[in-house]
């Protein structure tokens, strides 16, 4: 009886999968993309979007951030020059692939990191912006025993001109997460913030919202008003 009660509950549960599964293809399907309407953009031309852009698995993994750039450019025939416009998160903007190199070594070295291992394992690559952006896996290892190793994600974007030459990378990562890894403290960061910041966010963003009047102006009023009173009362003002 158990065995048939079983067998009836694996049938159902293949029929629920399969149902899902034709669900998932209806609505990933080219028929439906989502009904919306934007001055940019269109059903259309994310699906255009979509069918030009060429997403592969590629596994790169190297010590230090020469090789691993020499390493990438492989899948896609590029190459090199030594002039790049290369921004660093908004924070940094070097223009020659030696510079990249050279503040790489001194700032791992900065920040007490003896070993970086870099990892890419697919990338997303569109031809007609000649754009190709991936996320790098990053290990870091570190020279003091009393600060931690940790793992770090960071998104490039590289693009290249017509003769296949890269002239621009683009990195964007979290820069705040980035030093509380480095320091050891992103584990009691984010207690705090789960604690502590974000009950309290909620709080005033329920009363926020019952009030009727959450708009650009009065949330930019709260955010003058709010360190000037916490200035009062300390007795700063």
């Amino acid at each position: 009886m158990c065995i048939s009660e079983t067998q009836v509950r694996n049938r159902s549960s293949v029929r629920d999968s399969s149902t899902s599964d034709r669900r998932l293809q209806s609505t990933s399907s080219h028929s439906s993309v989502g009904n919306f309407t934007a001055k940019t953009t269109s059903p259309k031309r994310i699906l255009e979007k979509h069918d030009s852009i060429d997403a592969r698995k590629c596994l790169v993994a190297q010590v230090g951030l020469e090789n691993f750039i020499r390493s990438i450019t492989a899948p896609l025939d590029l190459t090199l020059p030594n002039a790049v416009r290369f921004n660093m998160n908004g924070n940094g903007r070097m223009q020659t692939w030696e510079d990249v190199y050279m503040a790489e070594r001194v700032y791992t070295q900065c920040l007490g990191i003896s070993k970086r291992i870099y990892q890419m394992h697919a990338f997303t690559h569109e031809p007609d912006r000649k754009l190709a952006y991936f996320i790098l896996e990053e290990h870091n290892e570190r020279t003091l025993p009393f600060l931690p190793g940790f793992d770090f994600h960071v998104l490039v974007f590289t693009y290249y001109n017509d003769r296949n030459e890269v002239t621009a990378v683009d990195v964007q990562y979290d820069q705040l997460s980035f030093f509380l890894h480095c320091f050891g403290l992103a584990q009691l960061h984010a207690w705090f913030v789960e604690q502590v910041i974000t009950p309290l966010t909620i709080v005033w963003a329920k009363a926020y919202h019952n009030s009727g009047l959450v708009n650009p102006f009065t949330f930019m009023l709260q955010l003058i008003l709010f360190p000037v009173l916490l200035m009062y009362y300390w007795g700063i003002l």
